[in-house]
């Protein structure tokens, strides 16, 4: 047996006051006395009345839900991201609605603005789009968040990690270590993080005469890790700096296949502190990202946002070096296997 839905108008009957009144107290409008808005209460919860969600947004002018888009809804680190931003949304009543671009730069644009039309702001997570593509999208879109990349004169509050300040601090440890011959397996040509690495790099080149540091094609997933193996190795170094921890567990994975020992002949290290960073073996050495807290600070930002404030400025966070069982010190003798054991 289907039992009839409570509608508004039997509340407000019972209360003894207009449809209008009931609709203003349900959405926690100020403008209604308190006593009045007591009684209006306790008849719907007599009544069992709870308001329409479609019919709450409509009154509103919002959907309590915001739009997250990704490069990549399998990384670990847009993960901890998502997390971050859902935990602190939910506090304040609001949903998410998540979609991935699957690194197709050119789906992004398409894909915010259809995200952004269901939704009443937008965070956008490590965007690889032009510079000029993402100035537009912040104001046609706004209110929106960037996540993971800085950008001058964009008009959207902007948050993620110094990734010039976290690749120096694994490649000073390495440098520390007696590494003197460094490999960068670097991440998509078009990543700002990627551009902010290298960056990075080159100021640890130049303060370091007596370093020698070599780029190598990778990507941002393990499979690419394992495929830029011959490349890394063809260089010579014995210090490995891997775009993030999947690129460097997938390499991680073929320098055992070939039996090449870690940290005894080379030393890898990866970026981001991933949860399973912990548990590879050898134990990844790597920068800490607390991204969980990026999520939550990207979702105050926006919360700004919505209630009418001026967000915030940009945040920068500072990884912090991780060291564990990946890292040595450099080998005496260089010498090592390339090919694959048979």
């Amino acid at each position: 047996m289907v039992t009839a839905r409570t509608t508004i108008t039997a509340v407000a009957a019972q209360a003894g006051v207009s449809v209008s009144t009931v609709s203003r107290v349900m959405n926690d409008n100020p403008t209604v006395a308190p006593e009045i808005a007591t009684r209006v209460r306790a008849a719907a919860s007599s009544l069992g009345y709870t308001a329409s969600p479609m019919a709450r947004s409509l009154v509103l002018g919002r959907t309590q839900t915001v739009a997250v888009l990704v490069p990549d809804l399998g990384n670990p680190t847009f993960q901890g991201v998502l997390r971050g931003v859902t935990r602190a949304a939910d506090r304040e009543g609001y949903h998410l609605l998540v979609a991935e671009t699957a690194e197709d730069t050119d789906a992004e644009p398409i894909k915010a603005r259809k995200a952004r039309e269901r939704c009443d702001a937008l965070v956008l997570v490590s965007p690889r789009m032009p510079e000029e593509t993402l100035r537009h999208l912040a104001r046609e879109l706004a209110p929106v968040v960037v996540v993971n990349r800085h950008s001058p004169d964009l008009a959207a509050p902007t948050l993620g990690p110094d990734y010039r300040q976290g690749i120096t601090l694994v490649a000073e440890h390495l440098i520390s270590l007696g590494h003197h011959h460094l490999a960068y397996v670097a991440g998509r040509p078009e990543s700002y993080s990627d551009a902010e690495r290298r960056a990075g790099l080159a100021q640890v080149a130049a303060s370091n005469p007596g370093v020698v540091i070599s780029a190598v094609d990778g990507g941002v997933m393990h499979d690419h890790g394992v495929a830029a193996a011959d490349a890394v190795l063809a260089t010579g170094a014995t210090g490995i700096l891997a775009f993030n921890d999947l690129v460097a567990m997938g390499l991680l994975s073929e320098l055992h296949t070939r039996g090449i020992a870690v940290p005894g002949d080379v030393s890898v290290v990866g970026f981001d502190d991933i949860p399973l960073a912990a548990f590879t073996t050898p134990s990844l050495t790597t920068a800490h990202v607390p991204v969980t807290e990026v999520g939550e600070e990207a979702w105050a930002r926006l919360s700004r946002q919505l209630a009418g404030a001026t967000a915030s400025g940009d945040l920068t966070f500072r990884p912090r070096l991780v060291v564990r069982a990946s890292s040595g010190p450099a080998p005496l003798v260089t010498d090592r296997p390339t090919t694959r054991n048979r």
